[in-house]
């Protein structure tokens, strides 16, 4: 939880629940509120040109979404979509620069917060200078597994689907598919009907 929900309700937040699929902000929008997840899945994407998805991200209960936007007068870049049901907390950006000026100790949680997620940005982006698709898989899929303080071999579910390991890769899920196959036959992950270990 980035922000207590009782002090956001305090400070005149509200709760929307948005349905698997339902846009909660879309690019070249206005950003106008504080959004923090309470319940569900959201992927920050991109549509391309050719009908494909770059997903930058698929943050969950807790997670704040394109905070860094309401510092700012530019438009959003992204999409962000539900992809579960979802509730999410609401609080209008001047709202939300009233409580950090009178909490400002929560600007730092903040702060901390876009830095741990910069960090994951820097590791996740990594894998797109390489050519082998499990260099990549793998970068991502152990970064997931240590941000979740996950140590023992084929401990860590990974929450991801293939098609969202594709959009998160930029690789074909063909490839994705294929790629955990010889994974699994490597030993460096563990599939178990459609989950996957690491």
């Amino acid at each position: 939880m980035i922000i207590c929900e009782k002090l956001l309700f305090s400070h005149g937040a509200e709760k929307q629940n948005y349905n698997s699929g339902e846009y909660i902000f879309r690019e070249d929008s206005t950003p106008k509120y504080y959004f923090q997840i309470k319940t569900g899945m959201v992927k920050i994407s991109n549509s391309l040109e050719d009908g494909k998805e770059f997903i930058h991200g698929i943050p969950f209960d807790g997670h704040c979404l394109a905070e860094t936007y309401l510092f700012h007068d530019r438009k959003y870049a992204v999409n962000a979509i539900a992809v579960t049901d979802c509730e999410i907390i609401k609080l209008e950006k001047n709202k939300l620069i009233e409580l950090l000026l009178k909490k400002p100790q929560l600007i730092f949680t903040m702060y901390s917060y876009t830095a741990d997620r910069m960090r994951y940005k820097h590791i996740t982006s990594a894998p797109f200078s390489f050519q082998d698709p499990i260099t990549k898989l793998n970068l991502i899929l152990n970064h997931v597994k240590n941000h979740f303080g996950f140590n023992d071999k084929f401990s860590f579910h990974i929450p991801y689907t293939r098609q969202q390991l594709a959009s998160l890769t930029g690789m074909r899920i063909e490839t994705v598919i294929r790629t955990i196959k010889k994974m699994e036959k490597q030993n460096m992950l563990k599939i178990d009907g459609t989950k996957i270990f690491v």
